[in-house]
């Protein structure tokens, strides 16, 4: 019997390469075009890849993405980029008879200064985060068309799963386009490195944030590979709690042993007070994620210390 060919977008960024190491990615065959093979902002580009190679499924994974400094720096880049990356993947595949998807949206879908979990329902239902909206509306406008596709022809199933923030090995370190973990692991890494007595937090420190390690997130993706028809049109993936950014900072000092002390910017940006996805849908379709906090930073760690370093 023939394994279930699968075209994975984005297989060099961080969310592919972690689905491209799970254990069990084995049972399928996977297309995992890099860039310079498969540009996705190319519509007959990517048209021409899907009608030759006819995969059975597509998962798209690829994006644009960075941390708030990025998201401010390159809001043209963060919503074009991402938009023609989602919208051809998805037209091509509906245009050669790719009846199955799974769409990687984002957290920032939802709207901002919300409180309570963020609901699957709930995109839409409010203003964006400004400081990363074109990245956000690129991700709501492709999970949206995906969705028309499914009202239009039942037959397509092109479904949006929706991670929390994410970190873990293969991410970005470099602060000019990391997103906070990860920037978090550099800065304290040198302080510890250079004898620095304190490290600087923008903010006051309180702000929340919901951080899974990728790991999980690759866990759940192909679960939802071998789960397919009972997967949700919509579906957040998180670990239904969240950590202050002051919390994210103690912990990661913990585990690299830095002894020095934190101060607070409060004139610098934070984005959100609070970000928290929902995961009742998940819970229900029997799947959580495993890695804690610290654990996730370790693993992190290691990566950082054998990978990015040398």
């Amino acid at each position: 019997m023939s394994k279930t060919k699968i075209l994975l977008t984005g297989g060099g960024g961080m969310v592919g390469c972690n689905i491209l190491e799970h254990p069990s990615i084995s049972e399928f065959e996977i297309l995992a075009p890099r860039s310079r093979e498969l540009d996705l902002r190319d519509f007959s580009a990517v048209l021409s890849y899907l009608s030759k190679h006819q995969p059975n499924m597509v998962i798209h994974a690829a994006g644009k993405v960075g941390g708030i400094q990025a998201n401010m720096r390159e809001p043209v880049g963060f919503l074009m980029e991402n938009l023609d990356m989602g919208r051809n993947i998805v037209s091509a595949a509906h245009k050669v008879g790719i009846k199955r998807l799974i769409n990687l949206g984002s957290s920032c879908m939802y709207p901002r200064n919300y409180s309570e979990p963020l609901r699957e329902e709930m995109v839409l239902k409010g203003e964006l985060e400004p400081t990363n909206e074109g990245y956000a509306l690129a991700k709501v406008v492709t999970a949206r068309f995906c969705d028309y596709i499914m009202r239009e022809d039942a037959s397509y199933q092109y479904k949006t799963l929706i991670p929390c923030n994410l970190y873990g090995r293969h991410d970005k370190f470099d602060p000019v386009h990391s997103h906070l973990l990860p920037a978090i692991i550099h800065k304290v890494h040198l302080a510890k490195q250079n004898g620095q007595q304190t490290v600087e937090i923008w903010g006051d420190g309180t702000a929340r944030r919901e951080f899974m390690y990728v790991g999980d997130l690759a866990d759940a993706v192909v679960r939802a590979i071998h789960n397919f028809e009972t997967l949700p049109p919509y579906m957040n993936i998180g670990l239904g709690h969240d950590f202050t950014i002051n919390e994210y900072y103690q912990v990661t000092a913990e585990v690299m042993g830095y002894t020095g002390s934190f101060v607070h910017d409060i004139s610098k940006p934070v984005g959100m007070a609070r970000k928290l996805v929902s995961v009742d849908r998940q819970q229900a379709w029997g799947w959580n994620a495993q890695s804690d906090l610290r654990t996730g930073i370790e693993k992190t760690y290691e990566f950082y210390l054998k990978e990015y370093l040398q």
